[in-house]
């Protein structure tokens, strides 16, 4: 039968560059839907005639549905939900509050209650053939050590109330794979592509760069704390292609995979790089991380430097992602994850292009 892609998360950056990725993979071929909130129609609208416009699709191929996980049947309308129980085939689940700051009662109802909805529709799709869920290498939380892929181990604690309801959402997903066939998706931090450097918000590893470039008038700048662990970083590209790969592969059902860089770099190097590409400089001496942690309690300097207090927690977590499961399944695909120093130099240029765009930094509290 022909496939229908169900998509969440649109008309968001990743979802949207999904999709782009399936089609292309499928030659056009197939009907897309994607679940949209009323509030987000307007913008959805746009981002979907620019796909019908990019891959030349026939306009009934590509339908916007409102609607809204954090309600039972996720608020389709009820003839339109009998139509998607027959014709789709594969869905992505990828609507979530990414924040690591977000509070833990919105948290709960996106992640979590929003999650067992999509799970609980997912199983009366009549003709399901996958269902790929986008998790996050971080529901590790506190645990350390080598964490592997078919891990999903309840950790002492968690940095933060993403981890913690991203943990919850995964267990209720992981819980399906006697009944469907899921693919679980784990991603390291996510960042721009590799090649142009393009992305839509300024999070995660863009808050170093936030750091560096509002403290550009100092004669020197130091690093922040030791700076002897890792960070996974993974560019957005990477993350498409290899989710795109696995979803339609026959060895990828029942599995979950971390979609992390195998040969990460540490917080200092990291740091170095982003430093010697905004500024042609060196970092000189170090502040201890409590002591940048004590000044981000206070909010006008968070604002300022453009860096959430939560983000310093990944520099000192000793947690390293083994991979093995993602990098055998993908090995006849050539997919890889780049190197992140090849990517460097366009993730410097389109941050200086667009840093001072609103849209796209995050509003610190």
């Amino acid at each position: 039968m022909e496939y229908g892609y169900f998509f969440t998360g649109f008309p968001g950056f990743i979802s949207n560059q999904l999709i782009r990725e399936v089609l292309r993979r499928n030659e056009g071929k197939g009907r897309v839907s994607v679940l949209v909130l009323p509030a987000m129609a307007e913008k959805a609208e746009a981002e979907r005639a620019s796909i019908v416009r990019d891959f030349s699709l026939d306009e009934s191929q590509f339908e916007v549905v409102t609607g809204d996980i954090t309600v039972p049947g996720l608020g389709i309308d009820p003839e339109k939900a009998d139509q998607l129980a027959q014709s789709v085939t594969h869905v992505f689940h990828l609507a979530a509050i990414y924040d690591l700051a977000v509070p833990k009662d919105i948290a709960y109802r996106v992640n979590v209650d929003g999650t067992r909805n999509v799970n609980d529709w997912v199983k009366e799709l009549e003709n399901i053939q996958r269902y790929t869920y986008f998790s996050t290498a971080y529901v590790a939380g506190s645990r350390e050590g080598i964490l592997y892929e078919d891990e999903l181990i309840r950790p002492p604690g968690f940095k933060n109330f993403y981890e913690e309801t991203k943990y919850e959402a995964e267990v209720l997903v992981d819980s399906l794979k006697s009944e469907v066939p899921v693919t679980i998706i784990r991603p390291g931090i996510v960042k721009g592509h590799s090649k142009t450097g393009e992305t839509i918000k300024f999070d995660g590893p863009y808050f170093i760069m936030n750091f560096i470039d509002r403290l550009r008038f100092m004669p020197f700048l130091p690093k922040l704390g030791k700076g002897d662990t890792v960070v996974n970083l993974v560019p957005v590209d990477y993350i498409i292609e290899a989710t795109t790969y696995l979803t339609f592969a026959d060895d990828g059902a029942g599995k979950t995979y971390h979609l992390t860089d195998p040969k990460p770099y540490k917080v200092s190097e990291l740091y170095e790089m982003m430093m010697f590409e905004l500024l042609n400089k060196q970092p000189i001496g170090s502040v201890p991380l409590s002591l940048a942690k004590a000044g981000l309690q206070f909010r006008g300097l968070r604002r300022y430097l453009g860096v959430e207090k939560e983000a310093l927690d990944y520099f000192t977590w000793k947690g390293r992602f083994d991979s093995s499961q993602a990098q055998e399944d993908l090995k006849c695909s050539g997919i890889q994850c780049p190197d992140f120093r090849e990517g460097i130099a366009a993730m410097a240029a389109f941050y200086r292009e667009n840093k001072h765009k609103p849209h796209y930094q995050i509003n610190i509290v």
